[in-house]
């Protein structure tokens, strides 16, 4: 088929790269410049599957409150007259069960465990390096109730077959050496060997010129600017450059799917959650982390990437927002200068934001939408990069007629067709 994509981040260059290895002819637009320059530009590295979580789950609203009333605080609402935001608030909350969350992690972490293995494949056939690094993650805990609250989530991992330690003092320093210096600072922390790390605007970029070694065209520069359905197809978008059509259409700009598929009148439960990060040139390696360490207590990642760290954390419900609050930065800055001081310069740190493309439940929207030639890859949340390889090997296959290699029936949008 000829199939266009609409969005050059990591979401849709990798479903570009799958789709044309199945021998389809792509295009690709995307209003920058280039790829992965607006949410994948710089997020917080870790390719982490056993960490594949919905945000909804039991207890999460009671922990909403103290987030919000901490002073490093991991979440921030900035109401507004918005009725997606409290229409999206709500349905999370229908998911803040036992029932629905184990309901959710069992459709996300299958896919971000193959997605992780879909990426290795591709490193191995390629030969793409981007800063990657294969040492894990620790998931640290500052108190005690942290690392006894656990048990779901190991069993979770074992229900998977997903390589865990359970780790005490000690057994953090030995992952993670530099994480001696402030022992005192933590009680254990629960690491996950199989996870990975790695620069995913790197990655994309790399990927994205295999993609044009495959016959794939890049549209840089080319915002959308209006999709037009025919009763229930689409016959063309247009963009900066006139009108295109194809025979399939792949929705991958993130959180600006849900704009478009709104104008479609064909929506969809996807929301941006704003995220931050920091990425700090590393001054001495011996204090760096090895890998990625996860703060429990501020949920930030912490993440080695070649010769820098990046700090990301932070969930800012805003809208479309991009403002840069340095109350964000702060947060960042303590925890990485808490846990690892002196590892690098903070002052010469880069300051961002990226909006992550939030479902109420968790998992993306990937398969085709309720239009008959538009298919989703949208909704990946914090997961975008961890999820990125499997989503569009899932993707390429139901567009090309063939059976995904993993149960893809629950990722498809037609889950909101039924009662939550």
């Amino acid at each position: 088929m000829k199939v266009i994509v609409l969005g050059g981040g990591v979401i849709g260059v990798t479903t570009a790269y799958f789709l044309a290895e199945a021998g389809h002819e792509v295009t690709v637009y995307d209003r920058q410049s280039g790829p992965a320059l607006e949410t994948s530009f710089a997020n917080a590295g870790e390719v982490s599957p056993g960490y594949a979580s919905p945000w909804a789950g039991p207890g999460i609203p009671v922990k909403a409150v103290k987030w919000l009333l901490m002073k490093y605080g991991p979440l921030v609402v900035r109401p507004a007259f918005d009725p997606n935001m409290w229409t999206w608030l709500l349905r999370m909350l229908r998911n803040c069960t036992a029932e629905r969350y184990a309901l959710n992690k069992s459709r996300m972490v299958p896919l971000a465990e193959y997605s992780r293995d879909t990426l290795k494949a591709l490193r191995e056939a390629t030969g793409i390096t981007y800063d990657e690094r294969t040492k894990g993650t620790l998931q640290l805990f500052r108190k005690q109730k942290q690392l006894d609250g656990t048990g779901g989530d190991v069993e979770v991992l074992k229900k998977y077959g997903v390589p865990y330690e359970l780790l005490d003092r000690d057994g953090c320093i030995a992952a993670e050496p530099a994480l001696a210096a402030v022992r005192e600072k933590f009680v254990g922390g629960l690491r996950l060997p199989g996870d990975e790390t790695g620069d995913c605007k790197m990655f994309t970029d790399k990927l994205a010129e295999l993609c044009v070694a495959r016959g794939v065209t890049f549209e840089y520069g080319s915002t959308i600017r209006r999709i037009v359905r025919n009763r229930n197809r689409l016959t063309s978008v247009l963009t900066d450059t006139g009108w295109k059509s194809a025979d399939a259409y792949v929705m991958a700009m993130g959180s600006h799917s849900a704009q478009f598929m709104r104008e479609l009148g064909r929506p969809i439960p996807v929301y941006p959650v704003k995220g931050y990060s920091i990425t700090v040139p590393i001054g001495n390696a011996d204090a760096a982390p090895v890998s990625t360490v996860m703060d429990e207590t501020y949920k930030v990642a912490i993440t080695r990437l070649g010769d820098r760290i990046r700090v990301g954390g932070t969930a800012e419900i805003s809208g479309y927002d991009l403002r840069l609050h340095e109350s964000r930065r702060r947060t960042l800055e303590h925890s990485v200068g808490d846990l690892f001081p002196g590892s690098g310069d903070l002052k010469a740190a880069s300051f961002w934001c990226g909006l992550r493309p939030m479902t109420p439940d968790g998992p993306p929207l990937v398969g085709l939408s309720e239009v008959a030639n538009l298919y989703l890859n949208t909704g990946h949340g914090t997961l975008g990069w961890t999820m990125a390889c499997g989503s569009a090997k899932v993707l390429a296959d139901i567009m090309s007629n063939r059976v995904p290699e993993i149960n893809a029936r629950d990722l498809s949008p037609e889950r909101y067709l039924k009662p939550v």
